[in-house]
């Protein structure tokens, strides 16, 4: 095949043993969408102990508290309406019900629910809370 050297290449060590593959940039731009996923798969399943848990972002939400200045009481229950889970108080749950994603300071709040992985959107305003339930997509 005419310049496979070029884009892929098996790497050996001084006994012959495969240490890694090379990819061209050019090669890796044409395979990163199908090739990703595969790999991210694969890295789990070698090294399950290295996929953690990211932590919540309690600053976050902590800073949205200290500066909350909205005429209603900053809500802490959650409910998914795609599996029904629900709390009056997500702090609260141990284990979590719901795990915080992100929290800013304009009042937009993001939960994921740990039963089903849907993400759960607060968006607070002025004077009404709208909320937003995706369902979970594996990427």
């Amino acid at each position: 095949m005419p310049g496979l050297k070029n884009h892929f290449e098996p790497l050996y060590d001084q006994d012959r043993n495969l240490v890694g593959i090379w990819l061209s940039p050019e090669l890796w731009l044409k395979a990163q969408a199908a090739l990703s996923p595969v790999i991210d798969k694969a890295l789990e399943a070698l090294s399950p102990e290295s996929v953690k848990e990211q932590p919540e972002p309690i600053k976050d939400w902590e800073a949205l508290i200290q500066f909350w200045d909205f005429d209603y009481p900053l809500p802490t229950d959650v409910s998914c309406k795609q599996c029904g889970s629900h709390t009056e108080d997500w702090q609260k749950d141990e284990p979590r019900v719901f795990r915080l994603r992100s929290a800013s300071l304009g009042g937009l709040v993001n939960f994921q629910c740990q039963k089903c992985k849907a993400r759960i959107i607060k968006k607070h305003f002025k004077k009404h809370i709208d909320v937003d339930c995706r369902p979970f997509v594996e990427k």
